[in-house]
């Protein structure tokens, strides 16, 4: 399972691997240099603090690591040594309107996925999938991979991915879902935003993470 407390000694680990501090790094990212102080990593009511993707992406971009080497930082972390992560399946968002790549409940499926490390995140159907071209800038950029769980919740705001009974597959953010039909906000502003009926789409599935 993805820990709090592994998460946070990844970052760690990140900063002293580069001779920094946490707040070091933070500034280096051109973050707040309290991002990732530890004062910030659980509430005054005791609620838990997880680092934004947005945070993690900028720090791995700041620092030249991959998402290989945050992975394997968070597993040194875990009271579960190095099993704390696995390969799971990867492919080209392009490609994932292709036949064969899915089954019918929007999980992986068939033998033609590459593959990348990632944190066991109790989702056994997790993937990810290698963004193409400038059509979700700034959001996400060419060779960009996101992880997508299709087993989490979703609700208003959550970034997903979604494919249609015509087999077309997008990436946008939720902005609402009915039992008639969902809203979906593009993340370039030069694509037209989209709504779907519900009998139109053949799964929709929550982006977790992303490496950028």
């Amino acid at each position: 399972m993805l820990r709090h407390a592994d998460i946070w000694n990844a970052i760690d680990r990140l900063a002293r691997e580069h001779n920094l501090s946490a707040s070091g790094l933070a500034r280096r990212a051109g973050l707040d240099p309290t991002t990732f102080n530890k004062s910030k990593r659980v509430t005054r009511e005791g609620k838990l603090r997880w680092p934004s993707t947005e945070s993690v992406a900028k720090i791995l971009r700041a620092t030249g690591a991959t998402l290989g080497e945050f992975v394997s930082y968070v597993s040194e972390g875990s009271a579960g040594g190095p099993g704390v992560y696995r390969n799971i399946p990867l492919i080209g968002l392009a490609q994932a309107g292709g036949e064969g790549y899915f089954d019918d409940a929007g999980f992986p499926t068939g033998g033609s996925w590459d593959e990348i490390p990632f944190p066991d995140m109790g989702d056994p159907h997790t993937y990810a999938l290698e963004i193409s071209g400038n059509s979700m800038e700034p959001v996400y950029r060419d060779g960009d991979t996101v992880i997508v769980s299709p087993q989490a919740s979703i609700r208003r705001g959550d970034r997903v991915v979604v494919k249609t009974v015509g087999g077309e597959v997008m990436a946008k953010l939720l902005i609402r879902k009915s039992a008639r039909k969902i809203e979906l906000r593009s993340f370039n502003q030069a694509h037209d935003d989209r709504m779907l009926m519900v009998e139109d789409i053949d799964w929709i599935a929550r982006i977790v993470w992303a490496s950028q």
